[in-house]
């Protein structure tokens, strides 16, 4: 084994009488760049608050979110309803005639949630048309009052058929 004066802070991390030591000193290492990582990214992903403080700290009232942004997300929803709308659950006997479609944009990417339909009755092309039109304002939004979002991949539901419906299950 070579330990020399030129590289001491390599001995501690090469094996030997103390390898346990350097273990210890490289796992704590590790355990601080983990939590340094986690607090950067759970950072990167929270949403700011939508009112704001006033710059120079006077203590008055946050700003209310503009009466333009309460409009625009409020055409989102009833876009969204439209949607919904032309949902239609029943008319499937199995499982496997049921499916799922994404709803929105959320700040990070990907859909809010899922609709379940049933394909037999559904006119899919519509309601994928109409979700479009849902996902594209929503992120235009999204990226106008700059919203954020929790960052996790949110997967469609497992579906199937209850009551001759077809239901997230």
């Amino acid at each position: 084994m070579l330990r020399t004066a030129a590289a001491p802070e390599l001995a501690s991390f090469m094996p030997g009488d103390d390898s346990l030591i350097g273990r210890s000193r490289l796992m704590n290492f590790t355990r601080l760049a983990l939590c340094m990582t986690t607090v950067l990214m759970a950072s990167a992903c929270t949403q700011p608050p939508h009112a704001a403080t006033p710059p120079n700290g006077s203590g008055e009232q946050p700003i209310p979110p503009a009466a333009n942004e309460k409009a625009e997300w409020a055409r989102i929803l009833e876009l969204e309803e439209e949607a919904k709308a032309l949902v239609k659950a029943g008319g499937c006997t199995s499982g496997g005639q049921c499916r799922t479609a994404p709803v929105g944009s959320r700040g990070c990417g990907g859909p809010r949630y899922y609709l379940v339909y049933c394909s037999l009755t559904t006119d899919s092309v519509a309601l994928f048309r109409k979700l479009a039109e849902v996902e594209s304002a929503e992120r235009a939004y999204n990226a106008k009052y700059q919203i954020v979002s929790t960052c996790e991949f949110r997967m469609p539901p497992a579906v199937g058929v209850t009551a001759g419906a077809c239901q997230a299950q």
